[in-house]
């Protein structure tokens, strides 16, 4: 079983959860997600996980081993969530960059109110047009954003590009579940339970029946992985967590 891949069914077409649109579209649609529920993004995650993305993401940083002479690029990260957690376990200097103004605003009060100010810089870009030069970080990190973007062959082209000879790239997304059993609760819970638990805690149902959706169209474990590769990441693996609720792949600039 495979999910709809990026590309819609005609050319300069994507998806935007179960609806196609045209490509230019997509960024302003998904701009409007954020902007909306910025404030309690890292709510929604709590929601949409049980809580068990904090897990998922200590898996994240746990397989990056950060060190104090790493840097990081962290891309769709507007919040923080991961650059705080590389920083706390001796990672070096970060860089985040998110798309939507709203989220950065929200990370860089976060940082402030935790007295992280040096070793964080945030910069407002566009995961397939990053405004960093080539071969400039040893690590690149987009957490729960890689299903967000408009062309995301583009997107790992453009990770490559900004990786140094040696760099790790690591994705953490929602994937598909492998156990069939936890695969029919999953779609119950994700369907019927999540955009009424969003319209009564962020007040949108919309926008979390988008982030639904749009997990039903991000490409399988297998499928990510061969797209990973088809952009020049080497040594490509991935690990399941939670069934397959979600996954983390890896790739090196080698």
């Amino acid at each position: 079983m495979s999910n709809d891949s990026d590309h819609g069914p005609q050319a300069g077409t994507t998806h935007f959860g179960f609806r196609t649109v045209r490509e230019e579209e997509k960024a302003t649609l998904v701009r409007a997600v954020f902007d909306d529920v910025a404030t309690r993004y890292d709510l929604m995650n709590d929601v949409m996980s049980v809580g068990i993305h904090r897990l998922w993401k200590k898996s994240l940083i746990s397989w990056l081993r950060p060190r104090a002479d790493m840097t990081l690029l962290d891309v769709g990260g507007g919040t923080g969530d991961i650059a705080f957690r590389f920083r706390a376990h001796g990672g070096g200097p970060v860089t985040v960059c998110d798309i939507n103004h709203q989220m950065l605003s929200v990370g860089r009060d976060r940082a402030i109110d935790r007295n992280l100010i040096d070793g964080i810089g945030w910069v407002c870009g566009d995961a397939e047009h990053l405004p960093l030069p080539d071969r400039s970080v040893d690590a690149y990190t987009i957490a729960f954003c890689l299903r967000n973007v408009t062309r995301i062959d583009q997107a790992l082209v453009e990770a490559r590009r900004v990786l140094k000879p040696g760099g790790r790239f690591l994705c953490l997304e929602f994937s598909q579940v492998v156990l069939p059993p936890l695969r029919a609760l999953y779609d119950r819970y994700s369907f019927s339970v999540l955009p009424r638990v969003g319209a009564l805690v962020a007040g949108n149902r919309e926008a979390y029946q988008y982030l639904v959706e749009s997990i039903r169209r991000f490409p399988v474990q297998d499928d990510l992985a061969r797209r990973m590769e088809a952009a020049g990441l080497e040594r490509v693996s991935y690990r399941n967590l939670s069934g397959g609720i979600a996954a983390l792949h890896s790739g090196w600039r080698l």
